[in-house]
C-alpha cells in the first residue's frame, strides 16, 4: 500500500472515529445527567486525533527507518554475497535494484541488480505490511482509549484546545528552528572556509578568482568587495531608484487621485509583474534592454560599455519590485484615518502638501517595510543578474560595464560536481553568511528608525 492510500486510510478511521464519538456524546443530553461539559463536536474531535495522531506519528518514523531495515535485510540475502567490498560500487547496485523493485527502472546496466531486486521487493513488502499492521493497532488502540473516556463530565473541549495550542506552537516554532539550522549550517561550512582563506582577505580584498585559486592554489584570490559592491550597485542603488519613485508616486496616485474604475483595473495590472518569472526579466533584461542600453552608450561616446551591464540588469530588477513598493504603500496610504486627511485640507493645505507632509509621514512606516521588502527581493535576484549583468567581478562604479552579484557567484561555485573541502566551494556559504548578517542588520536599523520617527509622530 502506498503513502497515500495509507494516509487516506488513517483519515478514513479518524472520520469514523469522529461521527461514533460525536453521536455517543449527542446522548449526553437526553440522559438526565448533568449538563455536559462540551459539545459533541469536541467529544468527536478528541476521539478522532486520538486515532489520527498516534498513527501518523508511527508511519513518518516507520518510513524514516523502513529503508535502512530493507536495505540490510537485502544484504543478509545469499544474493548478496557477490556484493563488491568497495563502497561506492557496492551502494551504486543496491540503488539500482532498489529501482527495479520500484519499477522506477525497467532495467539495470549491473546483472546483480536483477538478481537483488526480487528480495528488494519482499523486504519491502513484508515490512510496508507490518507498518500497516501496527499503524492499524495504534489507531484502533488510540480510538478505545478516547472511546472509553467519553461522559458527560469529560472535558473534552479542554483536552482539544490543548492539542491545537500545541500543534499551533509547533508551527510557530518551524520558522524559528529553520533559521537556526540555516545560521547554523552557514557557520559550520563558514568556519571551514576561514581555516582555509584569511577572512581579512575575504572581506577586504579586491581580487575575486575562485577558480585561479584552485588552480594555483591562491588564498588571496577570494576578495569579495567586487561582489559587495556589484550587489549593492544593482540591487540596492540602480533597482532602488527605479522602484521606489514609480512605487511611491503608484500608490499616491491610486488612492489619491485615481476613479474607483481606474483603480479597480490598474491595481491588479500593476501587481501582475510581481507574478512575472524572473527568467522571462532575464530574457528582456537580455534581448531588449541591454543591447538599447549599449547602444546609446556607444552613441554618447562613452568608453568599454558592454551588452552585459549593471544598468540593464538594475533598471529591468527595479521595474520587477515595483509591486513590492507599491501594494506596500498603497496599503498603508489607503489605512491613515479619513480626518487626517480631511483636518489638512480644512486648513487649507493643498491636495500635494496633504500628501506631502500629512498622509506620506503617517504612512511611513508601511512605506519603509515595503522599501525593505523589495531591497530584500533585488538583493537575493540571481536570473536578472546572470542573464543581464554578466559574471565578470569588476570593482567599478560605470553602470554601463559588467558585474556581479553575491547570489550569482553562489550559484556559480555550486553548480556542478563540486568537493567540499575546497576553498572555492566554501566560500558560497561564506558569501550567504555574510549576506545574511548584512540583511539582518539592515532590517534592525530600519525598525529602529521607523519606531524612533513613530514615537516623535505620535
Amino acid at each position: 500500500m502506498n503513502g497515500i492510500a495509507l494516509l487516506l486510510l488513517v483519515l478514513g478511521l479518524g472520520f469514523i472515529a469522529w461521527v461514533s464519538a460525536r453521536v455517543k456524546a449527542a446522548r449526553f443530553t437526553g440522559t438526565g445527567a448533568a449538563r455536559p461539559h462540551s459539545l459533541p463536536g469536541y467529544h468527536g474531535w478528541f476521539t478522532a486525533l486520538w486515532v489520527v495522531v498516534p498513527a501518523l506519528i508511527f508511519l513518518a518514523i516507520w518510513g524514516a527507518v523502513t529503508p535502512g531495515m530493507v536495505t540490510q535485510a537485502v544484504v543478509d540475502t545469499p544474493a548478496a554475497a557477490q556484493l563488491p567490498a568497495i563502497p561506492m560500487e557496492r551502494g551504486a547496485i543496491l540503488s539500482e535494484a532498489r529501482a527495479l523493485a520500484s519499477g522506477k527502472l525497467q532495467s539495470a546496466f549491473n546483472p546483480l541488480a536483477e538478481e537483488l531486486a526480487p528480495a528488494y521487493r519482499a523486504a519491502q513488502s513484508r515490512y510496508d505490511g507490518i507498518g500497516l499492521v501496527l499503524a492499524l493497532i495504534l489507531a484502533f488502540a488510540g480510538g478505545a482509549y478516547a472511546f472509553t473516556r467519553l461522559r458527560p463530565d469529560f472535558r473534552a473541549r479542554t483536552r482539544v484546545e490543548r492539542l491545537v495550542m500545541g500543534l499551533l506552537l509547533i508551527a510557530s516554532l518551524v520558522a524559528i528552528l529553520t533559521t537556526v539550522g540555516i545560521v547554523a549550517s552557514l557557520l559550520f561550512e563558514s568556519i571551514r572556509f576561514f581555516s582555509m582563506v584569511s577572512p581579512i582577505d575575504f572581506l577586504f580584498g579586491t581580487k575575486w578568482s575562485p577558480q585561479a585559486a584552485v588552480l594555483a592554489d591562491q588564498a588571496n584570490a577570494f576578495g569579495a568587495v567586487p561582489l559587495f559592491w556589484g550587489t549593492i550597485f544593482i540591487g540596492a542603488i540602480i533597482a532602488m531608484i527605479v522602484a521606489i519613485p514609480l512605487g511611491l508616486m503608484s500608490a499616491v496616485y491610486l488612492t489619491q487621485y485615481a476613479r474607483p474604475v481606474v483603480r479597480k483595473w490598474m491595481k491588479p495590472i500593476l501587481e501582475i509583474l510581481a507574478g512575472v518569472p524572473t527568467v522571462v526579466y532575464g530574457y528582456f533584461a537580455a534581448l531588449t534592454v541591454a543591447p538599447a542600453i549599449r547602444n546609446f552608450a556607444a552613441g554618447l561616446g562613452i568608453p568599454g560599455a558592454s551588452s552585459e551591464s549593471a544598468l540593464a540588469a538594475g533598471v529591468v530588477m527595479g521595474v520587477m519590485i515595483i509591486p513590492f513598493v507599491s501594494s506596500m504603500a498603497d496599503d498603508s496610504i489607503a489605512a491613515v484615518p479619513a480626518s487626517m486627511r480631511d483636518g489638512s485640507l480644512a486648513m487649507g493645505a493643498t491636495p500635494s502638501e496633504t500628501i506631502r507632509r500629512v498622509l506620506i509621514p503617517a504612512a511611513l512606516p508601511g512605506v519603509v517595510g515595503g522599501v525593505l521588502l523589495a531591497v530584500s527581493r533585488a538583493i537575493g535576484e540571481t536570473m536578472i543578474v546572470v542573464m543581464a549583468a554578466g559574471l565578470a567581478a569588476n570593482l567599478t562604479a560605470n553602470p554601463f560595464a559588467s558585474v556581479t552579484t553575491v547570489t550569482t557567484q553562489i550559484v556559480q561555485l555550486l553548480t556542478g560536481d563540486q568537493e567540499f573541502d575546497s576553498p572555492k566551494t566554501l566560500a558560497a556559504f561564506a558569501l550567504g553568511l555574510v549576506l545574511f548578517l548584512v540583511t539582518l542588520l539592515l532590517n534592525i536599523v530600519a525598525l529602529r528608525v521607523v519606531k524612533k520617527y513613530r514615537e516623535a509622530y505620535e
